[in-house]
């Protein structure tokens, strides 16, 4: 069956690339109105011309506080309630554990954590005055799996996961569902850039013998973001060809 979104208005940010862009398109798609972020105006500009008349590019920079309230301004101004927020966009400051300076650590916990809670919390206002919306975080692997080099990367999404479902209990009386979306390895620019030996390795931790794809991700989006989603809140789903199953 079709999902239709019409007369929903959907935020996506980290839009302009890699799975927040197969996102954008894939709820524009199902005939949301779609707002994409960028960091950059050009990103921002891009995002717009790629959605036409069924959405808007505007410039968020999560590592910014102040970016909120200019967010905020210009929803306000445009005239927009997000009915549906997806928290896609995310930094890595990769290092091993001993090596990892205060500086790293602070800014994936403020970017990837700290920033998608504000976000979050602007944003339901509306929809706790509609009784209705869909906030969706998307999460990784390694929440659950851990990966060395990333303590930071994975303390940050492990604490996503359990934004979602404290927050879900919140907001169920209110008609609003929060879930996770834990992605595997997905084949983006950043996985092009590894090389074959890597692939091979990372390839051989899947049991589908596959990296998945953005549009993989996007497609579970629209789905928790539509009427058949509706009774699901405080998940995490898993989307990583059976490298962890639980």
């Amino acid at each position: 069956m079709q999902i239709d979104l019409s007369g929903q208005t959907a935020l996506v940010t980290g839009a302009s690339r890699g799975i927040g862009k197969a996102i954008s398109r894939a709820l524009a798609a199902a005939n949301a109105y779609v707002i994409g972020t960028a960091t950059s105006q050009a990103g921002a500009d891009g995002i717009a011309d790629k959605l036409g008349d069924k959405g808007a590019g505007l410039v968020y920079n999560s590592a910014r506080p102040e970016s909120l309230s200019e967010l905020v301004n210009r929803l306000g101004e445009l005239q927009l309630t997000p009915s549906i927020l997806v928290n896609n966009a995310g930094i890595t400051r990769d290092g091993l554990f001993l090596r990892m300076d205060d500086a790293q650590w602070d800014e994936v916990i403020a970017v990837n954590l700290s920033a998608v809670m504000r976000l979050t919390r602007a944003m339901c206002k509306g929809m706790i005055k509609a009784r209705a919306g869909r906030v969706i975080n998307i999460s990784s692997v390694v929440a659950s799996l851990g990966n060395a080099g990333q303590v930071n990367y994975a303390a940050s999404k492990a604490g996503i996961e359990g934004m979602s479902r404290a927050l879900a209990r919140e907001l169920a009386g209110r008609g609003i569902t929060v879930n996770a979306i834990a992605p595997g390895y997905i084949a983006t620019d950043m996985t092009g850039k590894l090389t074959e030996e890597q692939t091979g390795r990372l390839l051989s931790a899947i049991p589908l013998g596959r990296m998945g794809n953005p549009q993989d991700i996007a497609n579970a989006v629209v789905f928790l973001a539509s009427e058949n989603g509706g009774y699901i809140t405080g998940h995490t789903l898993h989307l990583n060809g059976g490298m962890l199953m639980a």
